[in-house]
């Protein structure tokens, strides 16, 4: 009877360093949430900068997010536009429709994430979200290189991406290996974001641009045998898998709504980001209520994004917003606060402490500044 307690207080000292970490993690993250009522609406898709790794001052939009929003998952553009003059002479392209030189793989757009936000005070790095997005998905390293980030930059980035693999237009430009849905470094990437904890932002179009009608979408499929493959890693569909001219599939609702129904995507959830998904979805009552009917099914499963790209003022950053009133209306109550504010804070929340506690657990602490 006396060694009973004995074992039962080793056991306790045993495992309290432990419970004291997870404490601490979680009472210090609890600490640091924005007001979430204060604000409209969180933003799960933003580009601080654009394809020649140019943008808006971080400081400066913080006034730009003013009141309206509260939290934003920030990330740059993983490619770099090439100014080839042979191609076009002393025009300076800054978009990839504006040339037809090639793109490539910017890596150092993290460091620059990481101390844009690093220059941020404790009370407003709490409203962003960072996210690693310089690496190459074709690429077998790629999830060193995430790994990398993660070592120098502790306590900064809570996921990956908005990368791409199929996307109009701009994957026929990238240079070296294409990235596809069928390459293993793709499930080598996913399976460590899985591990650590980190949410994952993906672009990946369901099918080719003018596609024949009738004809079944290209990579549908693919990308459904991806996400089957990597039920421990939150994954989020950017633009619920349109595009520029991509447009919604047949039955493009019904596809998303047997996703959603199925236990084998739980993990998955789709942003509704970019006003040219927006268009889609505006363009007449029916589309409109269509994509309201389905929201208001799987209220847990959407989030709103902008895709704006270093915007200048709010008017610009919010267009997407503006934009989408028509659905806003469309949607009860609950399935409003959830797309616009409750489904990241519940994502990106769990992926900040799962992250934070992987790397104390990998001997990783922030460095203490000035702030």
């Amino acid at each position: 009877m006396k060694k009973k307690p004995a074992f039962q207080l080793r056991g306790v000292i045993r495992i309290a360093p432990g419970l004291g970490m997870s404490l601490l993690l979680y009472c210090t993250f609890a600490i640091a949430q924005p007001n979430s009522d204060k604000f409209e609406l969180n933003d799960t898709h933003f580009h601080l900068t654009n394809y020649i790794q140019e943008g808006t001052d971080i400081h400066d939009f913080l006034k730009i997010m003013g009141t309206k929003v509260g939290r934003v998952a920030l990330f740059g553009i993983p490619l770099q536009q090439e100014w080839s003059y042979p191609n076009s002479g002393d025009y300076a392209p800054t978009y990839y429709l504006q040339t037809d030189a090639p793109l490539y793989y910017y890596s150092f757009t993290d460091a620059y994430i990481a101390m844009a936000y690093k220059s941020l005070t404790k009370e407003e790095q709490a409203r962003f979200d960072p996210m690693i997005t310089g690496f190459n998905p074709a690429d077998m390293y790629a999830a060193d290189h995430i790994r990398r980030v993660l070592q120098t930059f502790p306590g900064v980035f809570t996921g990956i991406g908005e990368f791409s693999i199929h996307k109009e237009f701009v994957s026929a430009k990238v240079a070296g290996d294409t990235a596809s849905l069928l390459n293993p470094a793709l499930d080598r990437l996913l399976d460590f974001a899985g591990t650590v904890g980190l949410v994952v932002l993906i672009h990946n179009d369901m099918d080719v641009p003018f596609a024949k009608e009738g004809s079944p979408p290209a990579y549908l499929d693919q990308m459904k045998a991806v996400l089957k493959k990597h039920p421990n890693t939150t994954i989020i569909w950017a633009h619920t898998g349109m595009g520029r001219i991509v447009r919604p599939i047949n039955n493009h609702a019904a596809h998303l709504a047997a996703i959603l129904a199925d236990p084998q995507f739980s993990h998955v959830y789709f942003d509704i980001s970019w006003n040219e998904v927006a268009k889609y979805v505006v363009a007449t009552p029916e589309s409109t209520r269509i994509t309201a009917d389905l929201i208001n099914r799987f209220p847990d499963r959407f989030l709103f994004g902008t895709d704006e790209v270093a915007p200048t003022n709010q008017e610009q950053y919010l267009r997407v917003y503006e934009q989408y009133q028509p659905l806003w209306k469309l949607l009860d109550e609950n399935a409003r606060k959830k797309v616009l504010k409750g489904n990241y804070e519940r994502i990106f929340d769990g992926a900040r402490h799962k992250v934070r506690a992987w790397e104390t657990a990998q001997g990783m602490s922030p460095a203490r500044d000035s702030h």
